[in-house]
């Protein structure tokens, strides 16, 4: 069988795991999908596969109105993938083409614009605005059938340069105008305003531990940047972000989207969050980090598929489908609290820390970024270092001068294996701290810290696997 004939068996069984892992477009419709649409099956040579939305979307395919094809998880590979595609994705994900061009993307990834143009159209059919201009439709989508935002400002707020562009782009995708999609959805569903926050549904492919990951959510909370409340199975975490045009405040529940499930693990859905933005500009890049946060794009059938063919790790796995590996909202601010400890970052907070202008019960602060920690460092010690006693101008002075200028970069652009030699190259700085970091701050799915021996028949979830060990040894 050809790589086709699989993809088309798996959309005759309406196979929700490749879901994001590549699209369907029906000639005789004009119309694309995912894998799992429930319309009927379409003639095999009726069909053509896409490996992202907005290459269908280039090809003339408008999105299918029953199975939301623009609205279902990034693909896995992309998002654990170290190479230029991979990296690609995530800034692009994260809205660098919006802010800073293709140029600035290409930047990022020490390659010219047109190297960058040339791999991602041949991997994935589509060039970075093609891919930056399908994100920006989905955004649209969401804000236009789930908030009152007045249209002009959801136009902005989804990364559009003009109302204009916003129109055209909408009736090219949906083959609708932006008032008709929002008129597709009932009047009771539209009741966000800005200042209630926008109301989101973050999906995710197949079952999701939600109970393990606000368990260490809750113990690594930071005071002042982060809370998690409620009881054990319907909790909220929220939390602070600094983000490119303002500030953000977000709460994720840990209850699934299905009213039918109280259940903290769950086959498929989202989880349901609610972000309240200073500037809306700042959607895709809150929601982007609440994903990698969260780690909302990994593969659990994958995953759990290699893992739980090990005798040791089977009933683990049994235990928790879906286990996640948490990843982290802000890179930077995770890396000084790996250095610290979360008793040092409490302080550095209220220090440091710029306060919020409107604070939001506990939430009072924002964490501080490495230029102020840097400048605060170059004084005398204070006695805000790692757990081995050494002052601010210790590992902590030397992590956020390396943050600060650009020696170590830990944007979701970023090479994991030059940042991780960037962060050896500090001193101080011990190998099992810079492991941590790989594994959440650099969302690397295969890390080991040094010490611990795992058979490699774990790979490439080794990440995932210690993250089972420890829920069982926590239970």
């Amino acid at each position: 069988m050809t790589d086709q004939d699989t993809q088309y068996e798996a959309v005759r069984s309406r196979d929700a795991r490749f879901d994001g892992e590549f699209f369907f477009a029906v000639e005789t419709t004009g119309i694309y999908c995912r894998p799992s649409c429930p319309a009927v099956t379409p003639k095999r040579h009726n069909v053509r596969f896409f490996a992202t939305a907005a290459a269908a979307q280039g090809s003339g395919f408008r999105a299918c109105r029953r199975c939301r094809p623009d609205a279902v998880p990034g693909s896995a590979d992309w998002n654990a993938r170290a190479d230029v595609v991979g990296r690609a994705m995530r800034l692009i994900g994260d809205g660098v083409v919006d802010r800073e061009g293709v140029t600035g993307l290409a930047v990022r990834l020490g390659y010219s614009a047109r190297q960058v143009q040339r791999q991602l159209t041949a991997e994935l059919g589509a060039g970075p605005v093609a891919l930056a201009r399908a994100q920006r439709a989905h955004t649209a989508r969401v804000l236009l059938q789930t908030t009152g935002l007045p249209v002009t400002e959801i136009a902005f707020a989804s990364g559009f340069a003009s109302v204009r562009q916003f129109n055209d782009t909408v009736r090219t995708v949906y083959a609708t105008t932006p008032t008709g999609l929002r008129a597709a959805v009932r009047a009771t569903r539209r009741t966000a305003t800005p200042s209630a926050g926008i109301p989101l549904r973050l999906a995710h492919r197949g079952p999701y531990h939600a109970g393990a990951v606000f368990d260490l959510l809750r113990r690594e909370a930071v005071a002042g940047v982060e809370e998690v409340s409620g009881p054990p199975g319907g909790r909220t975490y929220r939390r602070t972000l600094r983000l490119p045009y303002g500030t953000g405040i977000v709460a994720v529940d840990e209850r699934p989207g299905d009213p039918g499930r109280a259940s903290a693990v769950h086959p498929g859905g989202w989880l349901d969050a609610r972000l309240h933005l200073t500037d809306p500009r700042d959607l895709t890049t809150a929601v982007q980090r609440l994903r990698r946060l969260l780690d909302l794009d990994s593969d659990p059938y994958a995953v759990d598929e290699r893992l739980g063919a090990d005798p040791r790790l089977a009933p683990l796995v049994a235990a928790r489908p879906g286990l996640r590996a948490p990843g982290a909202a802000d890179p930077e601010e995770y890396a000084v609290r790996a250095v610290v400890g979360r008793a040092a970052a409490e302080r550095l907070v209220r220090t440091y820390g710029k306060a919020l202008d409107a604070p939001c019960g506990t939430l009072t602060h924002l964490f501080p970024e490495p230029a102020v920690l840097a400048q605060a460092g170059s004084g005398s010690g204070s006695g805000l270092g790692s757990g081995s006693g050494t002052g601010f101008e210790g590992p902590l002075g030397v992590l956020t001068a390396a943050l600060a200028d650009g020696t170590v970069r830990l944007d979701p652009g970023v090479d994991r294996d030059d940042a991780q030699e960037a962060l050896l190259a500090l001193p101080g700085l011990d190998a099992r701290t810079i492991a941590e970091i790989r594994a959440r701050a650099l969302g690397d799915p295969d890390v080991v810290p040094p010490g611990v021996d795992v058979p490699d028949t774990w790979r490439p979830w080794r990440t995932y696997a210690l993250h089972h060990l420890r829920a069982a040894e926590e239970r």
